[in-house]
């Protein structure tokens, strides 16, 4: 049975935890671009923030940042007279590698990863991955409890509702199994020397 021989109701609460869990995985996603492997991404200080004009402003809306090679980013804000706080908010912001502003533009040489450094990195991206696995079961039990709720209301059979709640584990089961395998990725990312 699928779940839209539930009913409207249920089927709303179903896209509605579907919509949870594809934010999730984004989330995690998200989190994993911030995480330095074994060639330096922009997005490592594209979210940053800097005052301009007396707004907070993120990085990546003020200037260009690109790489030169695999460990150097070089940062060029498009108003000159911000390069010197660009510069100390970069300093501030700790990512790895400090800023050095040559008069033309910010360059970020970042050390190369060693091994230990590398296995922590795989540790923190598992975490991440676990925090993601568990907001995704979090969902999964308030549809739950939210489709028994309607279950009970609408007098679905026990084998229905049974049914219905094998469904919604399958979901789960394959939003997970999708993030598992971006983490799989992203460690053999990070331990590729």
């Amino acid at each position: 049975m699928s779940i839209d021989s539930y009913g409207e109701e249920i089927k709303a609460a179903c896209d509605t935890f579907e919509n949870a869990l594809e934010h999730a995985v984004n989330f995690v996603l998200s989190q994993f671009s911030d995480i330095r492997a074994g060639r330096v991404s922009p997005s490592l200080v594209e979210g940053i923030t800097v005052e301009y004009y007396g707004t907070p402003t993120r990085l990546k809306d003020i200037a260009t940042i690109t790489n030169e090679d695999s460990r150097t980013l070089i940062i060029n804000p498009w108003d000159v007279s911000i390069r010197p706080e660009v510069g100390r908010v970069l300093m501030a912001a700790n990512v790895g590698a400090n800023p050095i502003d040559n008069g033309q533009n910010i360059r970020m040489t970042f050390p190369a990863l060693t091994e230990d450094r590398r296995k922590e990195l795989c540790k923190q991206v598992r975490q991440i991955a676990e925090d993601g696995r568990v907001t995704m079961r979090n969902a999964r039990r308030d549809v739950m409890q939210k489709t028994q709720k309607i279950a009970k209301e609408t007098k679905l059979s026990e084998d229905e509702q049974k049914g219905l709640e094998t469904d919604i584990q399958k979901i789960l089961n394959d939003y997970i199994a999708n993030l598992d395998s971006f983490l799989t990725k992203k460690e053999t990312e990070i331990m590729a020397v």
